[in-house]
């Protein structure tokens, strides 16, 4: 099986330098006609200029593909528009978006100004919300549309120092979550990569043995996959270093004790027992968590 993009266009932002950039190449070696967007800001979101957009595009163009660069914030609704604007003149149609763009503003939340905690949720999960606000009428129209947003490990299962980053990289995943079951009826699916990748955003967080280990081009892959006319909805795929592996979110059967005085207690000497994942598993959407729990006090069970 191949997995091309041939008659597709891709919009990918925050594609001026690592992972984005690798992503914006491989869609295009694969077929499709890309957006490389980039504000072409700093790590921490300062300034911008569109060079490292235009540089990517002429990677493309060099090598026979098709490619226009755009410089708008993924955080500003008139950037926003524009930049669908931009690519619907000159593509007429959006298949693929993948939220890219981000930025870190990392401190222990003690030392942490509420201002770099909402300015990295304002990029990351609004950065991601607002393009897929924008494509999804156009997708829906389709009847095709495949979006994929980008988490973290740190969202997943925390890291130290990124309260900011770790907040937003789960919104993604709760974005996403309903996102695959609004969009089933229209063929979009949706999913959530988590990469490890060397990379201007992480240089400062991994030894630099890891440059050759960690490459961005290790983890488009997954993106490749999850974009795919067969790809799944509503997964987390973990990439890195060619590892690619499944995270999901599991709930364990628990235990029924009713109310009572003594409920809390009854917690505390079973929690090994609420605890045993040996029962856990996912659920598609929450009613079937609500179900579960019906049955149980509706003595079904």
């Amino acid at each position: 099986m191949s997995i091309r993009y041939d008659g597709k266009v891709a919009i990918v932002t925050g594609a001026g330098g690592g992972l984005g950039r690798c992503h914006a190449l491989e869609f295009a070696r694969r077929g499709a006609k890309v957006v490389v967007n980039d504000l072409g800001g700093s790590v921490d979101g300062t300034g911008g200029n569109s060079e490292a957009a235009e540089k990517v595009v002429a990677e493309i163009k060099a090598a026979g593909g098709e490619a226009i660069a755009n410089g708008s914030s993924v955080t500003d609704d008139a950037g926003v528009e524009n930049m669908i604007k931009q690519t619907m003149d000159a593509f007429g149609r959006i298949d693929i978006l993948v939220n890219n763009a981000g930025i870190l503003r990392d401190k222990s939340f003690a030392k942490m100004d509420l201002k770099d905690f909402g300015l990295v949720l304002d990029v990351h999960l609004m950065g991601s919300v607002k393009p897929t606000k924008a494509v999804w009428p156009i997708m829906k129209e389709q009847g095709y549309g495949r979006i994929v947003v980008t988490s973290s490990s740190s969202g997943l299962y925390g890291n130290f120092g990124q309260t900011n980053y770790g907040a937003a990289k789960l919104g993604v995943v709760g974005f996403i979550n309903t996102l695959k079951l609004e969009g089933q009826k229209d063929n979009i699916r949706a999913n959530a990569l988590a990469p490890v990748a060397y990379t201007r955003m992480t240089s400062d967080l991994m030894p630099p043995e890891a440059e050759q280990m960690f490459t961005p081009d290790s983890v488009s892959p997954a993106v490749m996959f999850l974009t795919s006319e067969d790809a799944p909805t509503g997964e987390i795929i973990c990439a890195g270093a060619g590892h690619f592996a499944r995270a999901r979110i599991v709930e364990t059967e628990g235990m029924f004790f009713g109310q009572g005085d003594d409920v809390a207690e009854k917690i505390a000497e079973n929690w090994e027992k609420i605890s045993d994942l040996s029962t856990a598993k996912p659920y598609f959407m929450g009613g079937e968590q609500t179900g579960k729990f019906f049955e149980y006090a509706a003595g079904k069970k």
